[in-house]
């Protein structure tokens, strides 16, 4: 059905190509009709987020909805498919991929790709199943053998504990190192919040399951958080359970302090890149920053034995630092109250080697899609 989508369709020919795919009954279930009928000609709603209809019940999710060009979102949806083929097929040399949308007016999207070696046969191979999507491919040089050239800074502790509540953007402690505390966690299943960090934080254990984490206050004072009950290391998180007598909190420790709303999903963090929009993250060392998106639904596979999935690729290397992990990177909420956020992901590693500048951290969507867990 994506495939018959063309930028000059009308609305009543859209709505014939889903109701042609079998698709009306299961796309009005997501997103209601009256998102279709209600939409210009040549555009389609796509889900932009997940939000707290009220802020303080962090399962009062509701779905918001935005119009695009029809043209933006075929190019995008295609482009998301030849990313997921060259993840399952995995050529000899691959080392990662990338979707990077156009911006509206252009209705176009690229493949961002990275290789080994021999990029020429590389690409002759690709080239045969990207269905008009434009790919571009870049060679990455060996990267085990680097040294990385950050100094240690020192991290940002938490002043105190207001309302039993411990805010995010501070640092915390596990057995084995220093790590970014991130926003709480939610889960559906009995409506539970968690503490939730990296999982790489957690060094020298096979699981990080039972591990202590707790958080440093700068008077000294070292105060528990919980324990961990759920790790997931390709994803790069943990699932604190409170044991003591703090909570998880929806709160960013920056000056002006941010609350989190809910968190984008895949084609809200396309729209962001559509429209130019910047993410932001607080982290433990380097404290507050802001970068361009540079890729979503990325494919990482660069340092382990696994690809990672659903990441999102941001800001520069200079963005994160050792204790920044955990931390995530997140934009202000366009129909929220002042402070209000919508979390785009994790940050949990960086670029350290020549020719390529980013953050990159597994993105909100896909904890929710795999573990069923939202912010």
């Amino acid at each position: 059905m994506r495939r018959r989508l063309e930028p000059e369709m009308d609305r009543r020919e859209f709505v014939r190509t889903v109701a042609a795919g079998g698709y009306a009954v299961g796309m009005a279930h997501l997103l209601g009709v009256d998102d279709f009928l209600a939409a210009d000609d040549g555009e389609v709603p796509i889900v932009t987020a997940l939000v707290r209809e009220d802020p303080n019940d962090p399962f009062s999710l509701e779905e918001r909805t935005r119009y695009v060009p029809a043209g933006w979102y075929a190019a995008v949806e295609k482009a998301f498919e030849l990313n997921e083929r060259l993840a399952r097929l995995s050529f000899t040399g691959y080392l990662g991929s990338a979707v990077v949308p156009g911006d509206y007016e252009s209705e176009t999207a690229t493949v961002s790709i990275g290789v080994s070696s021999e990029e020429d046969s590389f690409l002759e191979i690709v080239r045969d199943f990207t269905d008009g999507i434009s790919i571009s491919a870049e060679t990455i040089v060996e990267i085990d053998d680097l040294e990385d050239g950050f100094e240690f800074a020192e991290p940002r502790y938490l002043d105190a504990v207001e309302d039993d509540h411990v805010p995010s953007g501070v640092a915390c402690e596990t057995p084995s190192s220093l790590a970014t505390l991130a926003p709480a966690l939610h889960h559906p299943d009995g409506e539970r919040s968690f503490f939730a960090t990296a999982e790489h934080a957690f060094k020298d254990v096979s699981t990080p399951n039972g591990e202590v984490l707790a958080v440093p206050v700068s008077s000294g004072e070292r105060i528990p958080l919980g324990t961990v009950v759920h790790s997931y290391p390709v994803e790069d998180v943990v699932a604190v359970e409170p044991t003591g007598d703090v909570s998880p909190s929806n709160l960013i420790d920056v000056p002006s302090t941010v609350r989190v709303r809910g968190q984008y999903t895949r084609f809200g963090l396309a729209d962001l890149i559509a429209r130019g929009e910047p993410l932001e993250k607080v982290g433990a060392l380097t404290g507050h920053t802001t970068g361009r998106i540079q890729g979503i639904d990325a494919v990482t596979c660069f340092t382990d034995d696994f690809c990672r999935r659903g990441q999102i690729r941001w800001g520069g290397e200079m963005d994160l630092t050792d204790g920044d992990s955990g931390s995530v990177s997140y934009h202000h909420d366009p129909e929220g109250d002042d402070g209000d956020v919508l979390v785009a992901g994790f940050n949990n590693a960086r670029t350290w080697w020549p020719g390529q500048s980013y953050v990159w951290g597994v993105s909100a969507y896909r904890i929710t899609e795999e573990h069923g867990y939202h912010f």
